[in-house]
């Protein structure tokens, strides 16, 4: 960019990787991520259970906490200097500036809109993920229920919460202790 900088938001679901909005902006005002925000709403056609971003000024400011909050989604913010509580949007960072910002050296807002437009376009349809068995993000967000996901909702999710809070024998998970001359 030859004069100044873009910032660039995305929303995914972090299941299937599939970005359901993403924006582009030359100020970090909260109403180009309130915009963002409500795009992946409408084009996910329900609310997710969980939104979660790192504590910028834009994702605490009120105006994002009342959009986030009035869609019926829980708020969780990564701690900070974190950047493993949000690792699958910053493994998204990490492909498009290396699969597209850096080749392209997009010298305007414009040109790096359309730019990434095709990007994120290529990134949702055409792009095998090796963590999703080389699926792309649209098949396990079109077709959850043939990759052992399913849609849960919020009341699906605090009746599984209440009826484990009241169960006895607590699920605990299971640690093996890996030993130095194990490997």
């Amino acid at each position: 960019m030859q004069h100044g900088f873009m910032y660039l938001v995305a929303v995914m679901d972090w299941w299937s990787r599939y970005v359901l909005s993403w924006g582009l902006s030359n100020t970090m005002e909260s109403e180009f991520w309130i915009r963002a925000w409500e795009q992946a709403l409408a084009e996910a056609g329900q609310a997710p259970l969980i939104s979660n971003t790192d504590q910028g000024s834009q994702f605490t400011s009120p105006g994002f906490i009342d959009a986030v909050q009035s869609a019926g989604v829980e708020v969780s913010m990564d701690g900070r200097g974190r950047w493993i509580d949000n690792r699958f949007i910053e493994r998204l960072w990490r492909s498009v500036k290396y699969e597209d910002v850096y080749l392209n050296d997009y010298g305007d807002g414009l040109s790096a809109d359309r730019g990434l437009r095709v990007y994120f376009q290529r990134y949702n349809t055409s792009r095998p993920h090796q963590a999703l068995d080389n699926a792309t993000p649209v098949d396990w967000y079109r077709s959850a229920g043939e990759y052992g996901g399913k849609h849960a909702t919020w009341e699906a999710m605090r009746s599984r919460q209440r009826t484990e809070a009241r169960s006895p024998e607590r699920v605990r998970p299971k640690v093996e202790w890996i030993e130095e001359n194990d490997f």
